[in-house]
């Protein structure tokens, strides 16, 4: 079954509990045990319901976070659980690029929501995806600077580009301070 479609039905699931106040995970074990008229729910539809439901606080968060004016409280059901989706699959999922994550958002926010609402999630999405950019990017950073400092404390590590090697005698004084003696300046 396409991912599309397993988004919907994982919309579905997140939005009946929703509406009902209903534990998500209480409510997909009773869908997964008795699906009803519909055919079982797919696998991905399981673990979007599952992530979102395990991380719904840091989902909830990002998106409050990252909100100008709507906090998650505030949304329409459907769009908040179409957010929620997304954000999962932004945040937690890295098997879905970003990009596709916000087009599916999309897709399901045109066909179910109001006029208003693409363009918000679209806006919302964006931030969100921006940020998460920018933290991989400073952890990238961040850890070959913790790379950098590892092999300054390794006498065997090589020099990098920025410390020019030398093979001068450490007793030679003159040695790297371009022939000066002490008291003379450059």
């Amino acid at each position: 079954m396409a991912r599309s479609t397993a988004r919907k039905r994982a919309l579905n699931t997140l939005y009946e509990a929703d509406e009902k106040g209903q534990d998500i995970l209480s409510l997909l074990a009773e869908r997964i045990a008795e699906p009803g008229a519909q055919t079982p729910l797919p696998d991905y539809a399981i673990d979007i319901v599952r992530g979102v439901a395990e991380h719904r606080r840091d989902i909830d968060r990002t998106l409050n976070d990252h909100s100008t004016g709507w906090k998650v409280w505030r949304m329409p059901v459907v769009d908040r659980n179409i957010l929620r989706i997304a954000v999962w699959e932004i945040l937690f999922n890295e098997e879905v690029p970003d990009k596709v994550a916000i087009d599916e958002a999309l897709s399901l926010s045109k066909t179910l929501c109001d006029d208003d609402s693409p363009a918000f999630i679209h806006g919302l999405l964006s931030a969100i995806c921006a940020d998460a950019d920018q933290r991989a990017s400073e952890t990238a950073d961040d850890s070959s600077d913790d790379h950098a400092d590892e092999s300054a404390d390794d006498p065997s590590a090589p020099a990098s580009a920025s410390e020019p090697a030398t093979d001068a005698d450490p007793s030679d004084e003159t040695a790297g301070d371009g022939g000066a003696t002490d008291g003379e300046s450059e």
